[in-house]
């Protein structure tokens, strides 16, 4: 394992963050404050409980789940398509580093800013709200796991995009209509019945429902299920992962 190579574009990495600060933190961040207003003031004023748990309260694992997809898929896909862009790839593949080694490394980096995103909106929110987790291990697990699964995602959008609008699309016309139909907002159970089945074919109400479960003990469908859905698309994301490093699919000329 070339550890000094995983570190060294880990860190490169990290500190291009640091550089667009505003950008790749702040923003979010009060992007997320906006929506927390707005929907705690125009909805919780109608809705003061799902669940036994106040409104405002209860949108708060939604909406880090939001930002957490969002900044996941943007920083991974970024951080591969700029070598692309500029044709530094062409070094990147030479460098005495496997697929799993660089995969790590920027996958890894784009985890930890969406992490640490997260858990800052978590912070901010406890300003607007009392927020409870009644199981802490598993939030943080579930954190962890749908950064690293939403990351790799948005390795594999940096890859395929050819430019900067294929590189936007998928998280502006899937993710975030996805996330908003998946049970951010709402519970799937106070959908009519045909419509709460429908909402069981989008995968987001799975990572919604499990994070939602480690903070307030419930969720729209089991912890299994959200935990093996989980696992399973990072399992396709590896798959797919290692059919572009083994035929160089829109990495090589």
């Amino acid at each position: 394992m070339n550890l000094d190579g995983v570190w060294a574009i880990y860190r490169y990495e990290l500190r291009r963050t640091q550089r667009t600060i505003w950008q790749s933190v702040a923003t979010p961040v009060i992007t997320t404050a906006l929506y927390f207003v707005v929907f705690g003031a125009a909805i919780g004023s109608r809705i003061s409980e799902v669940g036994g748990v106040s409104y405002g309260a209860f949108i708060v694992p939604g909406l880090i789940m939001l930002t957490l997809l969002t900044q996941s898929i943007s920083n991974a896909a970024i951080g591969i398509y700029f070598p692309k862009f500029t044709g530094t790839i062409f070094e990147l593949l030479s460098a005495p580093m496997s697929s799993l080694e660089a995969v790590s490394a920027y996958v890894g980096a784009a985890a930890t800013k969406s992490v640490g995103i997260g858990l800052i909106i978590l912070a901010t929110a406890t300003l607007f709200v009392p927020v409870r987790i009644e199981h802490p291990v598993w939030m943080v697990a579930f954190l962890i796991l749908t950064s690293v699964a939403f990351s790799l995602f948005g390795f594999i959008i940096g890859i395929w995009a050819k430019n900067f609008e294929q590189l936007a699309i998928i998280p502006a016309l899937m993710i975030t209509p996805l996330t908003f139909l998946g049970g951010a907002f709402y519970s799937i159970d106070m959908l009519p019945p045909f419509w709460r089945s429908v909402s069981l074919f989008n995968p987001v109400v799975y990572l919604v429902s499990g994070f939602r479960w480690s903070f307030y003990g419930k969720g729209d469908v089991s912890v299994a299920a959200s935990l093996g859905f989980t696992m399973l698309f990072i399992a396709a994301c590896l798959a797919a992962l290692v059919f572009i490093f083994r035929t160089g699919w829109r990495l090589k000329p």
